[in-house]
Order: structure tokens, then C-alpha cells, then sequence
């Protein structure tokens, strides 16, 4: 079996995986769900209004609600866990961003976080994209021609759950798959201190003209398939063009868990092979500035053997040409695990 370094320099083997999944990456299957409706939001740009949400003890465990943000009325999914023996206090949020072309019920489905997250006493909110996907990158775009307004949204959703859902601002986490999880890299980048630790699977950092930068310390996993046909391993210098929506170039997975590395002051990686992938893991340096709350934890990279452009452990088939799903691996169990545990 090659190492994944191997597999990142083998530009015959990345070009025939990106023509074989690029139109696929596009056109993710789409599904509905949703069990209640709510509404929240008035007309200032950036300033959600105030909840009509019930309080969390008494609210039902999912609800779809809408915020106003930069003028735009943006939609989520959200996840309560159930009152722990009646207790009413602060509880860890987890914001989760689905890939492009896809919604929150596509990722709900795909990763049971909400399921995970519950068990855990978590908070999981599941954002809708604009045009289902996400401005990762920070280059304006005809179709984006504002790059910054995700960022913005994120940060203002937030805020507004930290207010009505008593979500705790010192446990606020961000995940992601594919364009979802380049957006959770970039939140993590651009607002380290709102955060307390963020998860990618199959994103990486944009880079060249859209270039994304770390600005502080802040715990981060990316997970990976060797074998992604979509989104390299290698990533995407160059991409080709598309007309629909840009595809942003892109640092390897590597590069882009080590930028996070470098911005929290880390030493050397470890890597170590273990079954079924290979972990890398860099500790943060104590000294590093930004303004991260754990600035003794890690940035850490899990590249998945045999694995494609798929959610590890995920029990929903992935579309043709995206891959395999790894068994070796259960991404859900695994970031959350991470984002939450004492040691990350």
C-alpha cells in the first residue's frame, strides 16, 4: 500500500480522479426534511432579531427557523438534546455546513450528527447555503460577488443561538463536508477566537487568488480519503473552470492542517499508521498568540486508506463515481470525539 504522500505526487492518477468526479461533485442527491417551522429575524443587516424559538426545555428537539442576516433571509436546521435531569444550563454547539450542491438533510442523513451530538448534550445547527453552497473562499465571484457573507451568517447564527438557545460561547464547534468542510476551515482561519475547535472532511483551505490564512491557534481535524476522486488529496491548484459556480483552487490536506499548525505555534508533526489510516498530529504551542482557548491542544490529519470523496462510516451510498465509504473510521464518533474530548 503507497503512503499518501506516494499518492499526493501522482498528478496521471489526481487528473484522472478529478475528471471522473467533478460533474458528480455538483450534483449531490438532495433530500427533505423537516418536523416543525420558525421564524426569527428583522430588517438590520447582520443583527438577527429577536427569537420566536420556546425556551430549549420546553421547545420540540427540531425545528427549522430562518434568520436575518446582511439582508438576506437565511434557513437552519436545528437540533436540541433533551434537559439533562431538568437542567436548563449552557450547552456545547455544533455548527455543521453540507457540501455543495447538497442541503442540510443531506448531511443530517449522511452523518447523523444530530444523533451523536444529542448523546453528547450538544446543540447541532445545520445551515442552509446560499445556491446550496458555501463562499469558502475569499475571492468575489459573479455568483458571489460578496465572499465574505457565509462568514458573516456563521458568526451571526452563532451569536443568535448562544442568545436564545442558551448554546455555550465557550464550546462552539464547526464541521463540514466537502465545500462545507472548506467553510469550516475558513471560519476556523478567520474567527479562531469564536471557536473552540473545528472538523473538515473532504475540504481543504482555498489558496491562490481565493487563499484563505489561519490567524490564530485553534484545535482542527481534517479527515481524508487516499482515494478522492473529487477533491484530491493533492488538492486542486488549477481547477478547471465551471459555469455554474467556481471551483475554488485549493491547498493538499495536508498543507492545509499544517497552516493551521504553523498559525498556533506548533512543533514537528508525529505521524503513526493505524488501521484502516494514517494520523498526523501536531500539538499547539502554549506561547501561540490569537486568542484561542486551548491553545495546548492539536491540529490533526486522518487520511483514510481506500477511502474516496465519502464520509467515513456513513451508512448512505454515496453517488457513483464519489468513491468508497471506509469502515475503518467512524468520521461522526471521531470529530466529535475530538472537538469535545479533554486531550484533542
Amino acid at each position: 500500500m503507497r503512503s499518501f504522500r506516494d499518492r499526493d505526487r501522482d498528478p496521471a492518477l489526481r487528473a484522472r480522479r478529478w475528471a471522473g468526479g467533478l460533474a458528480l461533485a455538483l450534483v449531490l442527491p438532495l433530500a427533505g426534511c423537516a418536523t416543525g417551522t420558525g421564524t426569527d429575524g428583522d430588517a438590520d443587516s447582520g443583527r438577527p432579531g429577536a427569537s420566536s424559538t420556546a425556551p430549549a426545555a420546553t421547545a420540540a428537539p427540531e425545528v427549522r427557523a430562518q434568520l436575518r442576516v446582511d439582508g438576506d433571509v437565511r434557513q437552519y436546521l436545528l437540533h436540541r438534546p433533551p434537559a439533562a435531569d431538568g437542567a436548563d444550563g449552557p450547552r456545547p454547539l455544533l455548527v455543521a455546513f453540507h457540501g455543495r450542491g447538497a442541503d442540510a438533510a443531506e448531511l443530517r442523513a449522511k452523518t447523523r450528527l444530530e444523533r451523536a451530538a444529542t448523546a453528547r448534550g450538544m446543540l447541532v445547527a445545520f445551515p442552509e447555503g446560499l445556491g446550496r453552497g458555501w463562499g469558502a473562499g475569499t475571492r468575489a465571484t459573479k455568483q458571489r460577488p460578496d465572499p465574505g457573507l457565509d462568514v458573516r451568517f456563521t458568526e451571526a447564527l452563532i451569536k443568535h443561538l448562544v442568545r436564545t438557545e442558551r448554546a455555550d460561547p465557550g464550546q462552539v464547534y464547526v464541521a463540514g463536508f466537502s465545500n462545507g468542510g472548506s467553510m469550516a476551515l475558513r471560519m476556523a482561519a478567520e474567527r479562531p477566537a469564536l471557536l473552540a475547535g473545528a472538523a473538515s472532511v473532504s475540504g481543504q483551505l482555498p489558496t491562490g487568488d481565493a487563499a484563505v490564512e489561519p490567524t490564530g491557534p485553534v484545535p482542527v481535524m481534517v479527515v481524508y480519503g487516499a482515494d478522492d476522486p473529487v477533491r484530491p488529496l493533492a488538492g486542486l491548484p488549477s481547477p478547471p473552470p465551471d459555469p455554474k459556480e467556481p471551483i475554488l483552487p485549493t491547498r493538499s490536506a495536508r498543507d492545509s492542517a499544517a497552516a493551521f499548525a504553523a498559525a498556533g505555534g506548533a512543533g514537528e508533526p508525529v505521524t503513526r499508521q493505524q488501521k484502516g489510516y494514517e494520523r498526523t498530529v501536531w500539538r499547539l504551542g502554549k506561547e501561540a498568540s490569537g486568542g484561542s482557548r486551548r491553545p495546548d491542544g492539536t491540529v490533526q490529519l486522518l487520511v483514510v486508506d481506500d477511502a474516496g470523496h465519502t464520509w467515513p462510516g456513513s451508512t448512505v451510498p454515496p453517488p457513483e463515481g464519489f468513491g468508497s465509504v471506509s469502515r475503518a473510521l467512524d468520521a461522526t464518533d471521531t470529530i466529535l470525539d475530538f472537538l469535545t474530548g479533554p486531550g484533542r
